[in-house]
C-alpha cells in the first residue's frame, strides 16, 4: 500500500514538474525571442533609414542606373557603418532587386556577393507581403517572422521607401540573419531543459528520502497494529528525531503502553472477579448442601446462615460496583447538582462506621467547620466519601489514627481529606491506585476481598464533577486521599 502511494505521489510530482518546466521554457524562450527580434528590428530600421536618406539627399531619380554605375557594394559600406552585420537589398518600386549582398557566387573558390545586373537576374520581392509601421514619424515596411525568398537562409527584414520629388523610386531593405536569434532561443531552451533534469533528479531524490522518512514509521505502526489485533501489545516503534513523525511515534508507543497496561489489568480483573464470584458461591453452595443433607446439625444452622448472608451481601456489592462502572462509562448515570452540607454528610458516614472503628480502636480526628456547603451530586459524593472512609478504616492499623479534614481553599473550593495511619502506598503504586481494575492489595496487603473498583468509581465521579482527586503517602506513613468540590458561596446558612 505504501509503495503504491509513494509511486502515485511521485508520478503526480513529476507530472507537475514537467508541466511547470514546459511552461517556464515557453515563457523564457518567448521572452528572449521577442527581445532579440525587437532589438534586431530597431537596428534594421536605422540601417534602412540611412540608405533611404542617402538617396533622398542626392535626389536620385533613376535608382537602377545610380546603383549599377556609381554606388555598388563599396559605396554602401560607409552609408550603413552603424550595422556591420546587416545585409542590403535595394529594389525598385515594383520590387525588382537592383543590388543585393545576400546572393553569392564562387570565384576561384572565394565566395563573393552578386551586386551588378550583368551577373544575371537578381530576382524580386513581393512588396505586398510587407506590413507598414511607423518610427519617429516616418513610415517603414517590415516583415514579421523569417523570410527565405531571398536565399536559402532565414532573415528578418525591414524596408524604408525611397522617395524623391514626391515620387516613390524604390526600397532600401536591410536584412539580418536570424541564426543568432534561433541560437539564443535554442541555448536557452537547452539550459532550461538541463536545469530541469537536474532539478527533477534532485527533487525526486529529496522526495524519496522524505517519503521514506515518513513511510517507514508508518510501516512499523501498521505492523504493530496488526500485532495489536492479534492480542500482542508488546510491539513498539522506533522514534528518531523531534519532528511531527517522531511525536506521532511517541504517541503511538504511549498508546501501546496504555493498551498493554489495560490488557494486563483486564486479565487481572477477570481473574479477581472470577475468584471473588467463585469463592462465596462455593461457600454458599457448600453450607446449603450441608444444611439440606443434615451434615450440619440444626443448632448450627443460624451460624452458617449468617455466613451465607454475608457472602450474599459480598456478591451484591461486587455486582453493584460493576453496574456502577457500566453506567458511569456509558454516560447513563446522570448527576443532579444541588447544594448540601458536606461536613454533615461526612459526620453521618463516620457514625455509620462506629462499630468497625471501635473494633480496631482507632483514634478518630474530625476537623471541619460546623457547616460547609458545596454544589455537587449528593448521592454520588456520598458514595465517594463512603468508599474513602471504608478503605481508610480497613487499612488502618490497630489503635492507629483516622483523620477526616474538610477545609475551604482560596479559589472557592472545598478540600475533603481522609487519612489513615496504616501501611503506606509505594511511590510506584500511587499513580495507579485510581486505575480501573487495579486491585488495592497490590499496594497494601490487607485487602483480601476487593476487586479494585472502588477507587476507580470515586475518580470517575469526581472527574464528572470536573474536580481533582489524589492519593498521597505522607512521609511513607499511612495514606491520604483527598478531593475537591465547588463551594456554594451564594446560599450559606445562618447568613454566613
Amino acid at each position: 500500500m505504501f509503495k503504491s502511494t509513494f509511486a502515485k505521489y511521485l508520478t503526480v510530482f513529476v507530472v507537475i514538474l514537467l508541466i511547470s518546466f514546459v511552461i517556464l521554457t515557453s515563457i523564457v524562450t518567448s521572452t528572449i525571442r521577442d527581445y532579440v527580434t525587437a532589438d534586431m528590428e530597431q537596428s534594421l530600421v536605422k540601417t534602412s533609414s540611412a540608405l533611404s536618406r542617402h538617396f533622398e539627399i542626392l535626389q536620385v531619380e533613376d535608382i537602377e542606373r545610380y546603383v549599377s554605375l556609381e554606388l555598388g557594394v563599396a559605396g554602401i559600406i560607409p552609408i550603413i557603418n552603424q550595422n556591420d552585420e546587416a545585409q542590403i537589398i535595394i529594389a525598385d518600386a515594383d520590387g525588382k532587386i537592383i543590388l543585393t549582398t545576400v546572393r553569392y557566387k564562387e570565384i576561384d573558390g572565394v565566395r563573393e556577393p552578386v551586386t551588378t545586373f550583368d551577373e544575371g537576374d537578381l530576382g524580386s520581392l513581393d512588396i505586398k507581403s510587407f506590413a507598414e509601421s511607423e518610427s519617429n514619424g516616418k513610415k517603414y515596411l517590415h516583415y514579421k517572422g523569417e523570410l527565405s525568398a531571398v536565399g536559402e537562409e532565414a532573415y528578418q527584414l525591414c524596408a524604408a521607401p525611397i522617395t524623391t520629388k514626391g515620387v516613390l523610386r524604390g526600397y532600401a531593405i536591410s536584412l539580418m540573419n536570424t541564426d543568432m536569434e534561433n541560437g539564443l532561443v535554442s541555448n536557452a531552451r537547452k539550459t532550461i531543459i538541463n536545469s530541469a533534469l537536474w532539478v527533477m533528479l534532485s527533487a525526486m531524490i529529496a522526495l524519496y528520502l522524505v517519503t521514506e522518512r515518513v513511510i517507514n514509521p508508518l510501516k512499523n505502526m501498521t505492523r504493530a497494529t496488526k500485532s495489536f489485533a492479534k492480542g500482542d501489545f508488546s510491539t513498539r516503534v522506533t522514534v528518531v528525531g523531534h519532528d511531527e513523525i517522531a511525536e506521532l511515534g511517541t504517541a503511538f508507543n504511549q498508546m501501546a503502553e496504555a493498551l498493554d497496561s489495560f490488557e494486563k489489568m483486564r486479565n487481572s480483573f477477570l481473574a479477581n472477579v472470577s475468584h471473588d464470584l467463585r469463592t462465596p458461591m462455593t461457600t454458599i453452595a457448600g453450607f446449603i448442601d450441608g444444611i439440606t443433607s443434615g451434615a450440619i446439625p440444626p443448632d448450627k444452622h443460624e451460624y452458617y446462615l449468617g455466613i451465607i448472608s454475608a457472602e450474599v451481601h459480598r456478591l451484591s456489592r461486587l455486582v453493584s460496583d460493576l453496574l456502577d462502572i457500566s453506567r458511569l462509562e456509558s454516560g447513563e448515570r446522570k448527576f443532579n447538582f444541588v447544594s448540601f452540607d458536606i461536613a454533615e454528610m461526612a459526620r453521618i458516614i463516620l457514625i455509620s462506621f462506629e462499630q468497625k472503628i471501635s473494633e480496631k480502636n482507632l483514634d478518630v480526628i474530625f476537623e471541619s467547620d460546623d457547616e460547609v456547603l458545596v454544589i455537587a451530586d449528593k448521592d454520588a459524593i456520598h458514595q465517594v466519601v463512603y468508599n474513602l472512609m471504608h478503605n481508610a478504616i480497613k487499612f488502618s492499623k490497630e489503635g492507629g489514627k483516622l483523620a477526616i479534614s474538610i477545609s475551604r481553599t482560596e479559589n472557592k473550593k472545598v478540600r475533603i481529606s481522609v487519612y489513615d495511619e496504616g501501611q503506606s502506598i509505594s511511590k510506584e503504586d500511587l499513580p495507579l491506585v485510581f486505575d480501573r481494575f487495579y486491585k488495592t492489595d497490590k499496594s497494601r496487603g490487607l485487602d483480601k476481598s476487593g476487586v479494585g473498583l472502588g477507587l476507580y468509581i470515586c475518580k470517575t465521579i469526581i472527574d464528572a464533577h470536573k474536580e481533582e482527586i489524589h492519593a498521597e503517602s505522607p512521609n511513607d506513613n499511612g495514606a491520604e486521599f483527598w478531593f475537591t468540590l465547588k463551594e456554594n458561596t451564594h446560599y450559606l446558612k445562618n447568613g454566613k
